[in-house]
């Protein structure tokens, strides 16, 4: 318990690029963009749930989903390749082996980040990759 408010207290004096890298070193993932006070709230939340005093954010969609019973989403994994034809053309996403999500040579965010820049709207980017399916009529 004394690591983890050792490690909590550690975040208030992190300038943001080294929240940024503890970010990706817990999570795995690209760090959001966020004002360094909002990183420290989500790496404060995140360090909790390993520590086993919640759930991390992504599970609880998961179970929020399950439970509301319309839809279930595919988790992304390292090495996928998402194909969508959109107006035309063949859209080709790879997620990269740390969890990174790369289209026409950048790095993106998110799914829903690049299926809005290839829609020009604001698009669910696990449903416009079909990764979302809505649930079967009981």
């Amino acid at each position: 318990m004394a690591e983890l408010a050792d490690d909590l207290a550690a975040l208030a004096t992190l300038p943001k690029v080294l929240l940024g890298d503890r970010w990706v070193k817990l999570t795995g993932r690209p760090a959001p963009k966020a004002s360094a006070k909002m990183l420290r709230l989500a790496l404060a939340y995140e360090l909790q749930a390993k520590k086993g005093k919640g759930l991390s954010r992504k599970l609880r969609q998961r179970l929020d989903q399950a439970a509301a019973g319309k839809s279930s989403t595919q988790n992304i994994r390292p090495g996928m390749r998402l194909a969508r034809e959109y107006g035309g053309k063949l859209h080709l996403v790879v997620i990269g082996e740390n969890g990174e999500i790369i289209w026409n040579e950048r790095q993106w965010r998110s799914l829903s980040e690049v299926a809005r820049a290839i829609t020009g709207t604001r698009w669910s980017g696990p449903a416009f990759f079909g990764l979302r399916k809505k649930a079967k009529a009981a």
